[in-house]
């Protein structure tokens, strides 16, 4: 696509979305036509669709924010397009979402806005959406879907969970990726964890889950789950991961459950020869949400090359979690735990120049973190984490 074509789809969606309540609006609308238009297409979302609509937006605005970087937006969409499999969607159905999200475009947009060109350049885009993501589907050659069967739910914390499975078969994904996953008792309700440990031969995984209070999915996985229990699982997302022959120093910076993605990629780099020096730090509001530090310090005792500093907003624990004679533990291999917001903290430590960087955590964290370390002069080119969605 040409700078114009990419200028007038971002023009016209940017337009419709700064309206008041434009996106969720447009997420409506765009439902309600895909629905009855092509109504056999509704069997595959979930009946409550309060989250779909806000993770729609949020995806079409990340795939428009890359159109003029095919390098990154195309890997991204014949992911989608892979992970998509697990829906069973075909052809028409690409076709239906791609009428649906134009004709909610053409309604709010206006007849003043919505020229020829402005039309032609959104068939374009998502001729290439969908194309890309089709052929990557037509290629693949791994299941659509796995099966995982619960082999333990391990309650480390009282809204914290760990589940590890079975899978049916191995499943080959980087350290570092994440994965869509279906419960029993939650069909249809597809919610994304990140592995805690590297792929291996076994079709082992495991899963580090917190309970979002009003969540749907996760309270569920937290406090239902059961050894036995046939879970679902897409095919592997996201781009994280550091490379096998890279010199470049790596600062990750996870917080709560963020912490599985890196612990899965520091797990795989304990496995080679070299690597370069690694500074993770790994946050939560409380001393008690740092639950992982047991396998960090055997990580680092082991591996010269990584230092691990644990933060915590707060000194005190909650009043739910309470230990008869609990003192705070020294990890052997950890730096003292430091106190405060974790994306301050780390970027007091200066501009990380000389660093590839990595944040996982939720959205807000992810966002605040890197905009602090952008703040103290750390490159923006230099700082990845996965999708805000």
């Amino acid at each position: 696509m040409d700078s114009r074509t990419v200028a007038l789809i971002r023009t016209t969606f940017k337009a419709v979305a700064a309206e008041e309540g434009g996106p969720e609006r447009l997420a409506r609308s765009f439902y309600a036509i895909l629905f009855s238009e092509y109504p056999q297409v509704r069997d595959f979302f979930p009946a409550a669709m309060d989250s779909q609509r806000d993770r729609l937006v949020k995806a079409i605005g990340y795939a428009l924010d890359r159109l003029e970087e095919p390098n990154k937006l195309l890997p991204f969409l014949a992911q989608l397009g892979r992970d998509h499999r697990k829906y069973g969607v075909q052809a028409e159905h690409y076709v239906a979402v791609a009428t649906s999200l134009k004709t909610a475009m053409r309604r709010f947009a206006g007849t003043e806005m919505w020229t020829d060109e402005v039309e032609r350049a959104w068939d374009e885009g998502l001729t290439v959406i969908s194309e890309t993501m089709m052929g990557a589907a037509e290629k693949e050659v791994t299941p659509a879907v796995w099966s995982g069967r619960v082999l333990e739910n391990r309650l480390v914390l009282r809204n914290l969970a760990i589940v590890r499975l079975q899978l049916d078969q191995p499943m080959q994904y980087a350290a570092g990726q994440y994965m869509s996953v279906q419960i029993p008792s939650r069909p249809r309700m597809w919610r994304y964890l990140s592995p805690a440990v590297p792929a291996n031969a076994n079709g082992e995984i495991e899963f580090h889950v917190r309970g979002v209070l009003g969540g749907w999915v996760s309270p569920a996985i937290v406090g239902q789950t059961q050894v036995g229990d046939q879970w679902l699982i897409g095919s592997p997302l996201g781009g994280l991961g550091v490379p096998r022959n890279t010199k470049r120093k790596m600062l990750m910076v996870g917080c709560g459950t963020g912490i599985a993605p890196l612990r899965a990629q520091l797990m795989q780099m304990a496995l080679r020869r070299t690597n370069p020096k690694v500074h993770l730090f790994v946050g939560g509001h409380h001393p008690c949400d740092l639950y992982d530090l047991e396998t960090l310090s055997k990580l680092a005792m082991a591996n010269r090359w990584l230092t691990v500093t644990p933060v915590s907003e707060s000194d005190e624990n909650p009043w739910w979690h309470y230990e008869a004679g609990e003192v705070e533990r020294i990890w052997p291999g950890l730096e003292p735990r430091m106190t405060g917001q974790i994306g301050k903290v780390v970027a007091s430590y200066g501009p990380w120049a000389d660093r590839d960087v990595q944040i996982v955590g939720s959205p807000s964290m992810v966002q605040t973190t890197k905009f602090r370390l952008m703040a103290s002069g750390t490159q923006t080119k230099n700082i990845r984490h996965d999708p805000l969605f």
